[in-house]
């Protein structure tokens, strides 16, 4: 348990309407890229579908904090200047050096973290890293953030979701999944940024327990596969806030539109959630389509605020190449 209800904003030195949306309203997310490297530990090798991505203990808040900390560090530390003895030092320190790395054109290691950082800079000159979002749940940790010179305006640059795994202090496996922030008048009328917090709760003193954190998780993984694997849009009715806010600009606010989608018979294939957590009021779930070898592409990055039962609002990150 680490995050919290107000995102975090840091600056660093300076779906689908949910993961599957983008199929039905033909803004399709690419074709699942073939695996370039060794078969992930992580999804489905180390772990299965049904525990989440993780073996590690969920309710261990001392070390979710502590790994939360380390991925903060590094993020802090090695995206302002990727080139600086102070990155170089963080990287090698806290990535381990055969670290797997899981997303279009990433090497493997603390280079290639700093590649990586490197590319968004070449990208989006004077880029700075906006952490929006976190989360650490067992060995996971999940960083929700805008990568954009003019971090005032969160209609600009690019929207980024990296995972990690934290083993020992040490990251030694990782995921990156980022897209351009879409610009101009969306069809929908949705005007929502892909980063702001517009759900107010009921008492927004309330801070979940680790047993209500897991609760939050099976319900959000459960409706996103009964949705997006099973098909079956009647979870919409007893999962979701029928207001539920939408940060994808591809739709309206609420689920009318996913209903519409389905009743329209479209068809698209099946998705279900392999890699989730559970943080504060928020699941994250990183989707496969179904039958995916462990090594194959991520479809997107989905992360659900869930309060007293019900789905309230949704972020997404669709990346136009998958994470593989």
């Amino acid at each position: 348990m680490s995050t919290h209800r107000s995102p975090r904003s840091l600056f660093t030195g300076a779906t689908m309407i949910l993961a599957s949306v983008a199929v039905l309203t033909g803004c399709a997310a690419a074709a699942p890229a073939p695996s370039t490297g060794d078969a992930s530990p992580g999804a489905t090798t180390a772990s299965t579908i049904q525990d989440g991505g993780t073996t590690a203990d969920r309710t261990d808040s001392a070390t979710e904090n502590a790994n939360l900390a380390i991925v903060t560090r590094l993020i802090t530390d090695a995206f302002a200047d990727p080139s600086s003895t102070t990155a170089t030092g963080t990287a090698e320190e806290l990535v381990a050096a055969d670290a797997l790395a899981h997303g279009d054109g990433l090497a493997p290691g603390p280079d290639g973290l700093l590649a990586q950082f490197t590319a968004a800079h070449t990208r989006i000159p004077g880029a700075q890293a906006v952490i929006k979002h976190t989360a650490a749940d067992g060995d996971l940790v999940a960083v929700h953030y805008q990568i954009t010179a003019t971090p005032d305006d969160e209609r600009t640059g690019e929207a980024a979701v990296d995972l990690f795994r934290v083993t020992d202090g040490t990251v030694v496996e990782r995921w990156s999944f980022d897209q351009t922030v879409p610009t101009g008048t969306p069809a929908s009328g949705n005007t929502n940024t892909m980063f702001s917090d517009l759900y107010e709760p009921t008492d927004d003193t309330f801070v979940p327990t680790e047993e209500q954190e897991e609760a939050n998780r099976e319900l959000a993984v459960g409706a996103y596969n009964t949705l997006f694997r099973d098909q079956d849009p009647s979870i919409l009715d007893t999962a979701f806030d029928p207001a539920y806010l939408q940060h994808n600009s591809v739709a309206p606010n609420g689920t009318e539109a996913l209903k519409s989608f389905f009743s329209g018979g479209a068809a698209f294939p099946p998705n279900e959630s392999v890699i989730s957590l559970s943080d504060g009021d928020l699941v994250w779930t990183f989707s496969q389509p179904v039958g995916a070898a462990s090594g194959d592409a991520f479809v997107a990055a989905d992360i659900f605020r869930v309060d007293e039962n019900l789905i309230r609002e949704h972020w997404d990150v669709v990346p136009t190449t998958p994470a593989s």
